[in-house]
């Protein structure tokens, strides 16, 4: 089941409730306890950070599994993902906050410049008025990079995706994952009826089935997934496998998941079925086709984000982390005037820039 820390940060005694749930992620996630005093370190700065510069936001902790580097070579494994998400002023100079020893004197003196160093990725997006996410991941390995905070891959795509559970939560109802096998790289979103643990063991059902059956075509796999779901309240779920010879990507979905492809300026709409996977199975399914270009974008998000949001602005879209592109799309649909009435998750496959890759 998906478990996610989602910690409001909105004055200076919850930066010890931030501490204390990294704590707790980096033992789920199996860093040991050096890797966990980074995680913990950096989540700690980043939500006084919030503080600082966003007058408020939430921290966003969560184990993930991004790498898709090709079969045969060293995969990463599970990562703790840390995700500072404000709707503030924007960091006025990102330069200058991102220096080490760049604090403010009730931080722990470590800055965004040493959150950088001892990540073993970070990045910062920020927009005057608009607000700001970080995002940081420690691995339980330490690995060298290359240089601007991003890790070096020798993946042609990225995936990455942001889950907030309803009302904090500590389960979420929405899992998502994406599965390389051989040149076949597929993304799944699923969101089990409902929320809470009930909720969750379908969705994690669904994820569970996809890394065993990653070589089934998104129509096969919805099917195999009907009878592995059939103890479950049963999910909606949608299914995205990239041909990386054929550069085709094939999508399918049953249910009320939002799925979007962006080619150029242009953003499409990918259809799913009405149905529930592992209750009601529809007789044949809609199936999309679509050509993957270099600028290319494929998001996939779960109805606790409205249908209509509005997409980033184009410029750099596709070199940011998936998870932040990810986290500026749920936050720049939310607002309190739009509370959420479920679980909302945001995953996103991007091309990799070339100068990411090793």
């Amino acid at each position: 089941m998906t478990r996610v820390w989602d910690v409001p940060v909105h004055d200076s005694t919850r930066v010890r409730d931030v501490r204390v749930a990294a704590e707790a992620a980096a033992e789920t996630t199996g860093l040991g306890r050096d890797r966990g005093a980074v995680a913990v370190l950096v989540a700690t700065e980043l939500a006084t950070n919030l503080l600082k510069h966003g007058g408020g936001g939430r921290i966003l902790l969560e184990t993930v599994h991004t790498d898709l580097a090709p079969p045969g070579t060293a995969g990463r494994g599970p990562a703790l993902q840390i995700a500072a998400i404000d709707h503030g002023q924007g960091i006025a100079d990102l330069a200058a906050a991102s220096r080490d020893g760049f604090s403010t004197t009730s931080s722990l003196g470590a800055g965004l410049g040493t959150c950088r160093r001892i990540a073993d990725h970070f990045e910062v997006h920020t927009v005057p008025g608009r607000g700001t996410v970080a995002l940081a991941r420690v691995h339980a390995t330490r690995r060298d990079r290359p240089g601007h905070g991003s890790p070096g891959t020798s993946a042609p795509v990225r995936a990455g995706g942001v889950n907030v559970p309803l009302a904090a939560a500590e389960h979420s109802g929405d899992a998502w994952a994406c599965v390389r096998h051989h040149d076949l790289v597929t993304l799944l979103l699923a969101d089990g009826l409902g929320h809470g643990p009930s909720a969750a063991k379908a969705s994690g059902a669904a994820v569970a089935e996809l890394r065993r059956l990653a070589h089934l075509p998104p129509a096969e796999l919805l099917g195999a997934l009907h009878p592995a779901l059939h103890d479950t309240r049963g999910a909606a779920v949608a299914v995205a496998r990239l041909d990386l010879v054929n550069l085709r990507l094939d999508f399918a979905g049953i249910g009320n998941i939002g799925a979007r492809l962006r080619s150029g300026d242009t953003w499409t709409p990918l259809l799913s079925h009405p149905g529930i996977v592992g209750a009601h199975r529809p007789a044949r399914l809609p199936r999309s086709s679509l050509p993957w270009t270099h600028d290319s974008l494929l998001v996939l998000h779960s109805d606790g984000l409205p249908s209509r949001w509005v997409p980033p602005p184009l410029a750099h879209l596709t070199t940011w982390d998936p998870a932040v592109t990810a986290a500026v799309i749920m936050r720049d649909s939310s607002s309190a005037a739009r509370p959420a009435r479920d679980d909302t998750t945001v995953a996103v496959l991007a091309p990799t820039p070339q100068d990411h890759r090793t």
